[in-house]
């Protein structure tokens, strides 16, 4: 059986793209519904039950559009809203620290492992925890950079200031002996060549979001729900809370599309929390 409805994707901003690229990659037949919440980024600095509270809102407009899976392109909403949202919701839901750390751990072989991320996801010590149950003993060296998200919300990611304020943050890694560094947001791999010039030659950059795609590639055919017909039978679909020509202008140039096209929405009314979602299947 073929289920043609989208999978949603959702994120504070922009950085979620990066994982909807490996998407229109890896599963060409899915359709996107992509919401970015630029008019309250960045979430890094906020409270974890605000953060929680947004992503509810982002979670429900998508609910609203009948999708059959929700990805939580944001490593700071997986960290304080995948529980709740797994929990409440009538779809599989996936998070991005998970799969991130599971690559960081099969790719290294020196048992240290950096983490780079928001400041939020940092605190919530989701990686550290995720990556040490895993394996215990393994030295995890995390390390906040919230100027990174900013810069490329900006589309300053190819800019000569973007390449300083790298080559700053990632300073303390230059003491621990990390093989394997996890870009532990979605906005960071726009910034992946210039981490991989800080770091060298020898540090395996883990991609969280592109790891994640796997992952919704296997729950998609567990459950039966991939697409398997010949063609998608709905259109990709973006939506921003902020600037659809800032949106659009990064979208361009990080998803190669010259014709994209983004929607503004409001998303302040949208319940934030679990809500009753009535009849919720697939004709």
């Amino acid at each position: 059986m073929s289920d043609e409805h989208a999978i949603g994707f959702m994120d504070s901003g922009v950085g979620g793209l990066t994982v909807v690229k490996q998407a229109l990659k890896q599963l060409p037949r899915e359709t996107v519904y992509f919401i970015g919440d630029q008019a309250r980024l960045p979430y890094g600095p906020r409270p974890g039950e605000q953060v929680r509270a947004f992503s509810w809102q982002m979670a429900n407009f998508l609910m609203r559009k009948k999708i059959k899976m929700l990805v939580i392109a944001c490593n700071t909403a997986t960290a304080a809203a995948l529980a709740d949202l797994k929990a409440k919701l009538p779809i599989p839901v996936i998070g991005v620290i998970a799969p991130g750390s599971r690559a960081a751990i099969k790719a290294s072989t020196s048992h240290r492992i950096g983490v780079i991320a928001t400041a939020g996801t940092i605190k919530s010590g989701a990686y550290y925890q995720a990556i040490t149950n895993q394996q215990p003993g393994v030295t995890v060296v995390s390390e906040a950079c919230p100027k990174f998200v900013p810069l490329v919300e900006s589309n300053e990611y190819h800019s000569p200031v973007a390449k300083r304020v790298v080559a700053e943050s990632l300073q303390p890694f230059k003491t621990h002996q990390v093989d394997t560094l996890v870009m532990g947001c979605t906005h960071y791999p726009l910034l992946r060549p210039l981490i991989q010039n800080v770091m060298g030659p020898d540090v395996t950059l883990i991609d969280s979001g592109a790891e994640t795609v796997n992952d919704v590639s296997s729950v998609l055919s567990y459950l039966g729900i991939a697409n398997t017909s010949a063609t998608k039978r709905y259109p990709d679909e973006y939506f921003t809370t902020g600037s659809p020509d800032q949106f659009a202008a990064i979208a361009e140039d990080w998803l190669e599309r010259p014709d994209f096209k983004v929607t503004h929405v409001e998303i302040g009314d949208e319940p934030s929390d679990a809500t009753t979602y009535p009849d919720y299947r697939h004709e």
